[in-house]
């Protein structure tokens, strides 16, 4: 891949720059990762193995670029890379020069992961500490969004239906009200089997009409990006490894690169 200028955000990018929480065993581990008392912590979510370990955030501090900030679950964390480095989102954005921002967290998805929330006697220090991920979004005022959400609500099929289909929506709005200014871009969601429910079609689905809706760009595709590809997932068997994050990295960059990024 090579680094490429984003020419046609050069304007707003100037004129920015100058003036800028269902079950107890997931709250417990929530309550404790957002008051900073875990370091290594290892739950089943959903699609994913977590690793709280792995930093949340990833900012490129040296980075000249636009500021990107990435939406996503444990595919855009990077969880099964051997380090953040290695997730596709820090390699595409290293090669582009972007100043990267990422609160993606494992097992989240558009309702997966959200309807957790402390007792009232902790419930201003956590919510301090663990905004909603889009509100980190927006509070990051970056000039691209990405987001790469659906896969972990394919576990709440077809129970949450309506409710993942109106989140969808929702998230999708919020993000294009709050930042009207961002490049809005969304990818379909990633999937890591072969085989395939009739969840993910419909979920994919969901998504790309409510990008239309927002006149977001949208990324078709991805879902199949390591099909076929058992070489490239790490041990857990549920992510990509280093190889596979590269992999991902060279097929986002190449869909950046036709809508002109």
């Amino acid at each position: 891949m090579t680094s490429r200028p984003a020419p046609h955000l050069t304007s707003r990018l100037t004129s920015r720059l100058t003036s800028r929480l269902t079950s107890r065993r997931r709250l417990a581990a929530w309550l404790l990762a957002g008051l900073g008392m875990v370091t290594a912590l290892v739950v089943v979510t959903g699609c994913a193995a977590v690793r709280s370990g792995t930093p949340v955030a990833s900012d490129q501090d040296s980075a000249t670029g636009p500021t990107a900030a990435f939406y996503g679950d444990s595919y855009t964390l990077g969880t099964g890379a051997s380090g953040p480095a290695k997730r596709w989102s820090t390699i595409v954005s290293a090669e582009r020069g972007w100043n990267e921002v990422n609160p993606s967290v494992n097992g989240l998805g558009f309702v997966n992961k959200r309807d957790s929330r402390p007792g009232p006697d902790l419930v201003d220090q956590v919510i301090s500490a663990n905004p909603d991920i889009v509100d980190q979004v927006i509070s990051a005022n970056p000039d691209i969004v990405m987001v790469t959400m659906g896969l972990n609500d394919n576990f709440s099929m077809p129970d949450r239906a309506a409710d993942i289909r109106a989140a969808i929506t929702d998230d999708l709005t919020r993000l294009h009200e709050a930042l009207p200014d961002a490049r809005l871009i969304v990818v379909e969601p990633f999937w890591y089997t072969d085989a395939r429910p009739s969840s993910v079609e419909r979920i994919i689905g969901w998504v790309r009409d409510a990008a239309a809706q927002v006149g977001a760009d949208y990324i078709p595709g991805a879902s199949h990006w390591i099909e076929g590809h058992p070489e490239w997932m790490a041990g857990d068997g549920l992510h990509p490894n280093d190889d596979g994050y590269r992999a991902l990295a060279e097929r986002m960059d190449a869909e950046l690169a036709k809508l002109g990024l």
